[in-house]
């Protein structure tokens, strides 16, 4: 452990900051166990408190807005993406034999937020044909792995629809001043 990650050096994250992730660790450890009986509630409880003050997490910063109209917007762009270009990748995969070109794409986020970066990462990884496989979290860039691309035109196209991505997910969660940014 560096001087700078030592457990004096870290922020006190408070219980009611972990909340939600204890929720979700509580929700997790009971359905690993397949029963909502008190006593399964009881030491997920104790087992999510004890992991969360074992290992360091940092806290993650939400905006404190969320739309869940938007969201249900951009979760069914998400299925719909999927859908399309699993197909579009199944053509690809039984279509004539000619050499496919792919692309490792940069693309530089708006967001400064690790949750939107993370959901980015994770809506582009889910469409079949493109997957991120660097995420540079100083510099808010993600590099995606993307499938039949040929010219300088379909690399922009590549690039746009991640930040359609970032900009869907920003419209339903991020702060307003990022939401502004990408507005226009």
């Amino acid at each position: 452990m560096t001087a700078s990650t030592t457990p004096a050096s870290r922020a006190r994250v408070t219980v009611r900051q972990q909340l939600p992730l204890l929720a979700a660790l509580v929700v997790l450890w009971m359905l690993l166990w397949g029963s909502t009986t008190p006593l399964t509630i009881l030491t997920g409880v104790v087992v999510a408190l004890v992991v969360t003050r074992a290992f360091y997490l940092p806290a993650v910063e939400l905006s404190g807005r969320f739309n869940p109209f938007w969201f249900a917007v951009f979760v069914g762009r998400v299925l719909v993406e999927m859908a399309v270009a699993s197909f579009q990748v199944a053509l690809l995969a039984i279509g004539p034999r000619s050499r496919h070109r792919s692309a490792l794409i940069k693309v530089d986020l708006t967001t400064c937020s690790d949750f939107i970066l993370t959901g980015t990462a994770l809506a582009v990884s889910l469409v079949p044909g493109s997957v991120v496989v660097e995420v540079d979290r100083a510099s808010t860039v993600l590099y995606v792995h993307t499938l039949s691309v040929r010219t300088e035109a379909e690399v922009e196209k590549a690039r746009h629809h991640v930040l359609g991505l970032e900009r869907d997910l920003l419209r339903a969660w991020g702060s307003r001043a990022e939401w502004e940014a990408v507005r226009s």
